[in-house]
């Protein structure tokens, strides 16, 4: 991905890369107070953060997902089912005080820089890509909504938001719901088996599959290598 080799490809293309970075996200004064507190730390955490959401497009089976659950190969298909694997890596990245917090921003950012690459890589009109950009905003934000709702509640609830957002209200097979809320489970209890530090550190995701070869398996995460600087 463009992003990851602009960032991770040369240890020179990182200073040059992250001030740019910091402009292109809204600050709030809280915040500027918050990335003064990080200050050494904060490059580290934005490459973590895009190594997250590089994890998000690049080891989920997005061919597993269209087949089971009948989705057809689209581009908002590609979409949906990113911003699900985000909202999980957000959800668990807020439970590391500020500094995760300010992670889920970054990836956040990275998720929108990459959403509109890709619009423009496939052709679309400038103005269309635009209004869809804000559409698809919208829609986000309903669904990290949502989807924390659901998360919080009983597999019913979890259910009745994957089948708001994830299916478009148009799922009318329940075994593919049931799929989706055994995944979801069970990868938001696999992202809590992962220390914090790790991810502020590396940022590093390994998805389960959808569906367990071995549903009795329980997987532990290997711990991550990493130098020095976090990298």
């Amino acid at each position: 991905m463009a992003l990851l080799v602009r960032v991770l490809g040369r240890q020179t293309s990182t200073s040059q890369w992250v001030p740019v970075c910091s402009r292109l996200v809204p600050l709030s004064p809280t915040q500027v107070l918050w990335g003064r507190t990080l200050s050494g730390t904060s490059q580290k955490i934005k490459i973590a953060a895009l190594r997250m959401y590089t994890s998000c497009v690049e080891k989920t089976d997005f061919e597993e997902f269209f087949l089971r659950c009948q989705m057809p190969d689209t581009f908002n298909s590609w979409f949906l089912i990113t911003l699900l694997h985000v909202w999980m890596c957000l959800v668990r990245m807020k439970q590391e005080g500020r500094s995760g917090k300010y992670m889920c921003r970054i990836i956040v950012h990275f998720m929108w820089e990459d959403v509109e690459q890709r619009g423009r890589v496939m052709g679309v009109n400038p103005y269309i890509l635009k209004k869809n950009m804000i559409l698809m905003t919208n829609n986000f934000y309903a669904a990290i909504l949502g989807y924390d709702e659901g998360i919080l509640s009983d597999d019913h609830g979890l259910a009745a938001a994957l089948w708001r957002t994830f299916f478009n209200q148009k799922c009318e097979d329940p075994r593919q719901l049931e799929l989706l809320v055994e995944y979801v489970r069970k990868q938001m209890q696999y992202l809590d088996s992962i220390n914090g530090e790790d991810l502020l550190l590396t940022g590093e995701v390994s998805w389960r599959p959808l569906v367990e070869k071995n549903p009795q398996s329980i997987l532990k995460p290997h711990a991550p290598t990493y130098n020095d600087e976090g990298l």
